[in-house]
């Protein structure tokens, strides 16, 4: 994985993976994540004074590293490299939430925005203020292309651009701040050095193909020999394992972190294992109530953060696979079944170094990939569902004063996979973010009943 600080002239060649989330892209599949601030502005300050910070924010014309980088090629390869030409007014837009500024209406508002593409002419990154929110609050969405960024080097930049300090003015808008001074890796300056580059991740490859190998027959031994491990590509089809359109549909929740972490500590399990259950729950009763629930169990993905430096862009991210024992009524029961399937996907890739994991992630969920992106063979499933967990900041944060009430994360469907759950950490709340298609997964929202019910469930147990 190519990290650094670009130089000017530089070019900054893309992972295979950061490629995938090129290569997937069409008009009914945007492949750019995004998130939801919400902020409470300091005591005493008007409507004006909100519209003042706008009105500064949109003067500014300079952008830092990732927000200046935008798509080149390089021997047909796809690289970043400094956008000369930056134009605020194309990445910034400031709107007015309609009367009466309900949560209702934010999320609604989120969800059409989330349905549009980036320009790729452009640095792939957009930034919304929304004023108008009830109470007197205010937002901010924010989306990029996946290939630019992940999860934890997504909160990497909110810890970045925010403020532990509640009397901190004068601060800069997310883009214009600067990162700091790293070591300048993996930068290459014309065609040539490309090729080398190119060369260098390919050798770097290869090293691992006997223990991405040996995992891989592993995998596949173990599946066929333990049904509740999940074979390959069995998950079973489900209304979550449709094409999908365009539309989209974002709901969101918080529920307190002691909370969580207090039912995993009376179970035994981590608090991986509580989110799992809660939203293994919510499935199954939400597919019950579509007369849609499969024999077989829903099998998630969950992504594995391998960010080992500081950076604050591009993908390191391995994946687990786990079983949600959704065909199992009883919620004691499919806790077990799930604690012992996490446990068996990580015991396999401990074994693994960082790159392997990653190689091996790709070797994976690459026919997967190739099956999104064709759809040859759609009754083939790797897995169902996507849920990620992010750890977030532990301190209130800020921003020119205004304290950030909560951080809801806005992250991708795709064609055969129609529902995406993640979530973030943030003090003492874990901020469920859940986005769908529109018409594949209709009424979404009453899924973040169904999460309530499924932690009560386990706090009975």
């Amino acid at each position: 994985m190519a990290t650094g600080h670009e130089g000017e002239n530089g070019v900054k060649a893309l992972s295979p993976l950061d490629q995938m989330f090129l290569m997937l892209e069409r008009r009914n599949q945007p492949m750019h994540v995004g998130s939801l601030m919400l902020f409470q502005p300091p005591p005493g300050a008007s409507a004006e004074d909100i519209r003042e910070l706008v009105d500064q924010m949109a003067q500014g014309d300079h952008a830092e590293p990732p927000f200046d980088q935008r798509l080149t090629r390089k021997l047909a390869l796809p690289f970043w490299t400094k956008d000369d030409d930056f134009d605020l007014s194309h990445h910034f837009r400031h709107i007015a939430l309609p009367q009466p500024g309900r949560i209702r209406e934010l999320l609604a508002m989120v969800s059409n925005l989330h349905s549009s593409l980036l320009d790729r002419e452009f640095p792939l990154w957009e930034t919304t203020f929304i004023e108008g929110v009830s109470d007197g609050r205010f937002a901010m969405y924010s989306k990029m292309h996946h290939a630019m960024i992940d999860g934890v080097a997504a909160v990497r930049l909110v810890e970045r651009v925010l403020s532990t300090d509640p009397d901190a003015r004068d601060m800069e808008p997310p883009w214009a701040v600067k990162r700091p001074a790293r070591k300048k890796e993996g930068l290459v300056a014309g065609p040539t050095s490309a090729l080398s580059a190119v060369m260098g991740g390919l050798k770097a490859q290869a090293k691992s193909w006997p223990a991405v190998t040996k995992a891989l027959v592993s995998t596949y031994q173990q599946a066929r020999k333990d049904s509740e491990f999940g074979d390959l590509f069995r998950a079973p089809t489900t209304i979550f394992n449709r094409r999908i359109g365009n539309a989209r549909r974002f709901a969101a929740q918080s529920w307190s972190l002691s909370r969580v972490k207090a039912a995993g500590k009376k179970l035994g399990g981590t608090l991986n294992d509580v989110v799992l259950a809660m939203c293994a729950s919510a499935l199954r009763r939400y597919l019950i109530e579509q007369n849609a629930l499969p024999d077989q169990p829903l099998i998630t993905m969950m992504p594995m953060s391998l960010r080992r430096d500081d950076s604050d862009s591009g993908n390191q991210v391995g994946m687990v696979l786990a079983n949600l024992g959704t065909h199992v009524a009883d919620p004691s029961e499919r806790m077990s079944l799930i604690k012992r399937s996490v446990a068996a996907s990580k015991e396999r890739l401990s074994k693994m170094s960082p790159a392997e994991i990653m190689n091996y992630t790709g070797l994976i969920s690459g026919p997967a990939g190739l099956n999104l992106a064709t759809g040859i063979a759609p009754k083939k499933q790797l897995y169902n569902v996507v849920i990620s967990n992010v750890p977030g900041p532990k301190q209130t944060l800020y921003w020119n004063g205004a304290r950030l009430e909560g951080i809801y994360p806005v992250s991708i469907p795709v064609d055969g996979m129609a529902l995406n759950i993640t979530l973030v950490s943030y003090g003492d709340q874990l901020n469920f973010g859940l986005i769908a298609c529109r018409r594949s997964v209709p009424h979404v929202q009453r899924m973040l009943e169904y999460l309530e019910q499924g932690l009560v469930e386990l706090e009975r147990l």
